[in-house]
């Protein structure tokens, strides 16, 4: 018995969308979640005495569509709050590189603007002189 050409078609794409689900979960798992991969709101999520396998008052970053077939979004809040401020420790040590680096140029731009003054100096100094010679030269 041979299968319809167009529902193996169907069934594979189905197939092939778990597949990619699966992998933007795994993905998104990173920071705090912004939307579950399945384009559902995520809302903050208290676990109650009923939730045997947490504890009581464990929060969670959870799909509004939440079912445990693996392609919703559930994380506890405190990994997502740690790699966000993991995150943001990262962007201020880069911020403070930045302004470090900043600072440098700044002082480079100051000593280079006062060897641009003395170097100005001197080339009034060498038009004076060449106008003198030139007078003396030519009178």
């Amino acid at each position: 018995m041979r299968m319809d050409p167009a529902e193996d078609r169907r069934h594979s794409k189905r197939q092939n969308h778990h597949i990619n689900m699966l992998g933007f979960v795994a993905d998104s798992e990173y920071e705090i979640p912004r939307r579950c991969p399945c384009g559902g709101r995520l809302i903050n999520e208290v676990g109650g005495k009923e939730d045997y396998d947490t504890l009581h008052g464990k929060r969670f970053f959870t799909c509004k569509n939440y079912e445990a077939d693996g392609l919703h979004y559930r994380q506890p809040w405190v990994t997502g709050v740690q790699e966000e401020l993991e995150r943001l420790t990262k962007r201020v040590e880069e911020a403070e590189q930045v302004m470090m680096g900043v600072s440098n140029l700044t002082k480079q731009i100051e000593t280079l603007e006062e060897k641009v003054q003395i170097l100005n100096e001197q080339v009034y100094d060498l038009t004076v002189q060449v106008h003198t010679l030139e007078k003396v030269c030519f009178d």
